[in-house]
């Protein structure tokens, strides 16, 4: 089967740290670019970072530029989102999405879509 299975997901107090992982099954990730997209309750989905597939390239919006960072492991077939500083805004529902190629921090040509994972940032 072909999936993308994100994890790392919790309740954290503002100013805390997660790390988030999303991993492939069925496919290789080295193929492809690797975004992390979120959505809060009552929002769109928006693109938070984007990694491109030698991995020296990556964007994000100025909403968490300086505090997320995505990165690749090709030989585990997984990527990360370290994310640092968290704020309440930051609450929302993860997800990862492999696709073609970075349009900036979206990733375009998204073919792959995981389920999510819920980060959640409360005192």
């Amino acid at each position: 089967q072909l999936q993308l299975v994100e994890s790392g997901g919790d309740l954290v107090q503002p100013g805390g740290s997660l790390r988030l992982s999303c991993a492939a099954s069925g496919f290789t990730l080295a193929y492809y670019a690797i975004g992390w997209f979120r959505q809060a309750p009552g929002k769109e989905r928006e693109g938070v970072s984007c990694i491109n597939i030698s991995g020296r390239s990556t964007n994000y919006p100025n909403s968490v530029k300086g505090r997320f960072t995505i990165s690749r492991d090709n030989a585990k077939n997984t990527v990360y989102l370290q994310m640092n500083s968290l704020e309440s805004e930051d609450t929302a529902i993860y997800y990862c999405a492999a696709g073609g190629y970075c349009r900036g921090y979206v990733t375009a040509e998204v073919r792959y879509w995981g389920q999510g994972t819920q980060v959640t940032v409360s005192s």
